[in-house]
């Protein structure tokens, strides 16, 4: 379906596959948010939407507080594309240092830094071999759980998917009343994730305990050198589980790839906790980009 000239708009489609690859082919992001699959799944929570201005496309959202904004401009005339939103009262979010050096001459601009937003950015050896006292933590947690369950780790595949949507229904209830609006549609994206890994070209690991899915990873390249790991999730029961399956994802998935982006903490202080103690090798920074009115 053609793509309307901001300010019309239209809703992201599974059919918009093939020219957002091309794009982020082009781009090679470093900004987690910048893939197909982690667009069309979050397509919802956002309310993504396309657009056009000029020859650049631009993806319009809205926060998991209802505050709308644009992605950074995706090709063509950036810095034109841009000064339109920011002309049009827009908020731009999620542009990173280098859109910041390359366009970011633009008069009259707010720039801000988004903490909850940063990613974090490990180097996919240290996560795969977990060496040395500074891991020896994680190591422990690993050996711990290694040593009271009988255990598999598989690939992905369609024929694991129901006993991962399982583990995700058992999180949900078990979550119960705690359950933030945020969280529950992380696990509507994931369990769409599940179904349609394949076609959005998502590779993950599966760990069964007793024939039993108890946890599994989904990921897929970022760019040349990064793979991203959209969604964790383990029978929090299961002591080390975790730990375990961070590790076999970075062992056994990218190969090539020297670093791992595990998105960012979103401002909550026990998951940001246990990101910064695999020890980022980088937090790729975001920023807020607004016009400054008179």
């Amino acid at each position: 379906m053609k793509i309307p000239v901001y300010p019309e708009s239209r809703a992201l489609q599974m059919t918009d596959k093939t020219l957002l690859d091309r794009i982020f082919a082009e781009l090679q992001p470093r900004v987690s948010e910048l893939t197909f699959a982690g667009l069309y799944l979050f397509r919802f929570a956002h309310d993504y939407r396309l657009t056009l201005l000029g020859d650049s496309l631009a993806v319009l959202g809205r926060g998991y507080d209802g505050v709308s904004y644009s992605l950074p401009p995706l090709g063509g005339d950036v810095l034109q594309a841009l000064t339109t939103l920011l002309d049009d009262g827009q908020t731009v979010y999620g542009a990173d240092d280098q859109f910041l050096k390359s366009y970011c001459s633009v008069n009259n601009m707010i720039i801000s830094e988004e903490r909850d937003s940063f990613d974090y950015l490990y180097l996919r050896e240290e996560l795969a071999l977990l060496p040395g006292k500074r891991f020896h933590k994680k190591k422990n947690r690993v050996n711990y759980f290694k040593a009271r369950h009988h255990y598999q780790v598989l690939p992905y595949s369609d024929a694991l998917c129901s006993g991962c949507q399982n583990l995700l229904s058992t999180y949900r209830s078990a979550s119960g009343q705690a359950l933030n609006p945020s969280l529950e549609l992380e696990l509507s994206a994931a369990s769409e994730a599940l179904s349609l890994a394949d076609q959005l070209g998502l590779e993950g690991i599966v760990i069964s305990v007793d024939g039993e899915v108890a946890g599994f990873a989904l990921g897929e390249r970022l760019n040349h050198d990064t793979a991203v790991c959209h969604f964790e999730k383990a029978d929090s029961f299961k002591e080390g589980l975790a730990q375990l399956i961070n590790q076999e994802f970075a062992k056994l998935l990218f190969g090539d790839c020297r670093h791992i982006n595990r998105e960012q903490d979103l401002g909550e202080a026990g998951l940001r906790n246990a990101k910064l103690s695999y020890h980022p090798l980088e937090l790729v920074k975001k920023y807020k980009l607004s016009r400054l009115r008179a």
